[in-house]
């Protein structure tokens, strides 16, 4: 059926949104053709029939990887919870006080994994000439371990910690961080993960701070800093603590040098090992993290897409986000790493009809099993951003929460004279929503009502702020891809008909006209905003965004936009994705510096001066450079 005839069809049939619901699941109004069955389970409605929501259950686990282990009288067990999972465990000791950035030192021996089971000697085998962190003498030490299935593929890189000389115990282990987040000239937000409820406690300079009860997850600020000054901190968790430092912000509008990062598409690479970490291409992160420190950036900004994603089970999706927080974990001990979504990032509920087409949308209760919510969960940002789409004109209820929040996705934050807006473009997405507008859902790459309205208001807020010299946008989607994406993104092949849909009617404004307003917004009104970094196509280029660009199809008939001024958009999806050469566009003679090696972009920043130097983190060749502004 013509693509047109169905869309019609769809409209017809858009009034049908039930809203039955299973207890604590009500269906939200902003869907379609949804309801639930007396089986219990979530049915979409299509011309074609009723089709139930497929239920995917997930090959691994975060908690599985965890491996319940257990102390024994020579070492530790573990029993993954899968009597098919069968393969081999690496392990080696963790050294915390003989390197910045500690890692595990592998064995010369393994440990097969049987039926899922797999068991560590340490008395006898790993003592003596192999005790490199003293454990015969203190009774306590740290191991790190890789579980690799008998296919070669690794699934989780874990870290478990004993005490005893024999029989041993497991004892609370920080087996996620500590991450440096949200840091400001006052303050700082530190994070860490432990596998048993512990009140843990951060020691800076003579001030302690701790957990008010015994949590695993460990969010701890420590405020009444002063700019520009290194603070070394020391978290203590049970027998165990570990000692790092970080660098507070310099103070707003100081304007002294400072160099940050940016990246984005970490998913998994071809090439085996530490390309695919189950969900993350773990061996370029540590190779731009690495970079990154050489570097000394201050903060890095990593714009979506850092796990394959595309699931229907979150605790799947907290295995894939561990793997990527692995990666970075002993480089973010120091200086920030700040997080925005991509498409990859989607957890949905996904449907199939015997046509074999496909139906995803992002999953309900929205508060706790949408990607936003998983997202959020994951990771510590700022909460400066929009609310939701609730309120909005086409807010089908007013009186109900009808969309996911924005909350820790979409943000804002500034770095001496530097602002960076974080956009969520992938927002309340439903893949394949061009195709298949029954459910209703968001389009990748549009911007809806509400965080627009915030980027206006928080823009009109940034530009009068007189400490702050540079604006950069960021978000996942190019505004005007190049190579892999121009059959969608802020394009979709120069058609404006792609749009959101809500409670079975597509918003007003298409994705064309929609671009349009933002960078009437970003060019016109908004002179300090000076490049828009993006990622979502797997390479590396720059394009001159300007009065000169040709940003329309040959045949488009609705109101053009004048650009008065010149920004760049700075596209970076190079951090280990598989890669996507460059495409014929109407803009493509403003394209310059295009290549599909792996790169980081470093800004320098000195004042009211900026420049730009591209670099291969697994050669450390200069790729691209560039005075900004």
């Amino acid at each position: 059926m013509r693509l047109v005839h169905k869309f019609f069809l769809f409209l017809i049939m858009g009034v049908f949104t039930l809203t039955q619901s299973v207890p604590g699941q009500a269906i939200p109004g902003s869907y379609s053709n949804l309801s639930y069955h007396r089986d219990g389970k979530l049915y979409l409605q299509t011309q074609t029939g009723q089709w139930p929501a497929r239920q995917k259950h997930p090959r691994y686990t975060l908690q599985q990887m965890l491996g319940n282990p257990r102390g024994t009288e020579k070492g530790i067990t573990f029993d993954f919870a899968d009597s098919s999972l069968n393969g081999t465990l690496y392990y080696g000791f963790i050294n915390y006080r003989d390197s910045r950035h500690p890692m595990p030192v592998f064995f010369r021996r393994s440990s097969p994994i049987r039926a899922g089971k797999a068991k560590i000697t340490i008395k006898g085998k790993m003592s003596g000439k192999y005790d490199m962190i003293g454990w015969e003498e203190s009774g306590l030490g740290t191991l790190g371990y890789r579980i690799v299935d008998k296919y070669g593929n690794f699934l989780y890189d874990g870290k478990i910690s004993f005490s005893g000389k024999g029989p041993f115990t497991v004892i609370p282990t920080l087996t996620q961080g500590p991450l440096v987040n949200m840091l400001t000239d006052k303050s700082v937000v530190l994070s860490f993960e432990t596998n048993q409820p512990v009140q843990a406690l951060v020691k800076v300079n003579d001030r302690t701070i701790g957990d008010a009860k015994a949590v695993t997850h460990h969010e701890l600020k420590i405020s009444g800093l002063e700019a520009d000054h290194t603070y070394p901190y020391t978290v203590i968790y049970g027998s165990l603590k570990q000692t790092y430092s970080f660098h507070s912000a310099h103070a707003p509008g100081s304007r002294k040098p400072f160099i940050f990062a940016y990246a984005s598409d970490s998913r998994s690479g071809n090439g085996g090992g530490e390309r695919d970490i189950y969900g993350t291409n773990a061996y370029i992160m540590k190779k731009i993290m690495a970079l990154a420190t050489q570097q000394q950036a201050v903060f890095m900004q990593f714009t979506g897409d850092l796990i394959n994603g595309y699931l229907q089970n979150s605790q799947q999706m907290d295995l894939e986000y561990a793997n990527w927080k692995h990666s970075i974990g002993p480089f973010a001990h120091y200086f920030p790493v700040r997080v925005g979504m991509g498409n990859h990032e989607a957890l949905t509920y996904f449907f199939r009809d015997t046509s074999e087409n496909r139906y995803s949308i992002d999953r309900f209760p929205f508060d706790t099993q949408s990607a936003e919510a998983v997202f959020a969960r994951n990771f510590v940002n700022p909460l400066n951003g929009p609310d939701s789409e609730d309120g909005a004109v086409y807010d089908p209820d007013p009186k109900h929460k009808d969309f996911p929040s924005y909350k820790e996705t979409a943000y804002f934050y500034t770095y001496d004279n530097v602002a960076v807006v974080v956009l969520n473009s992938n927002y309340w997405y439903a893949p394949g929503i061009k195709y298949h507008p029954e459910t209703g859902g968001n389009l990748h790459a549009y911007i809806m009502d509400q965080q627009l309205a915030w980027l206006r208001a928080t823009l009109k807020k940034l530009q009068k702020d007189k400490a702050i010299d540079h604006i950069f946008i960021t978000e996942h989607t190019p505004f005007f891809p190049n190579g892999g994406h121009t059959g969608n993104d802020m394009w979709y092949g120069g058609s404006n008909k792609p749009r959101a849909v809500v409670a079975g009617k597509p918003v007003p404004t298409g994705i064309i006209e929609r671009r349009d307003q933002l960078l009437d917004l970003l060019v016109n009104k908004t002179p300090k905003v000076i490049a828009i970094l993006t990622g979502d196509e797997h390479n590396y280029c720059r394009t001159e965004i300007g009065p000169d660009t040709r940003i329309y199809p040959e045949k488009w008939t609705l109101p053009r936009l004048t650009l008065k001024r010149t920004i760049w958009q700075i596209n970076n999806g190079a951090a280990g994705a598989p890669y996507y050469s460059q495409e014929t566009v109407p803009w493509s003679d403003k394209v310059q510096g295009f290549t599909t090696q792996n790169a980081v972009v470093f800004f320098h920043v000195d004042g009211k001066k900026i420049n730009v130097e591209v670099r291969n983190p697994d050669t450390l060749e200069l790729v691209d450079s560039m005075h900004l502004r």
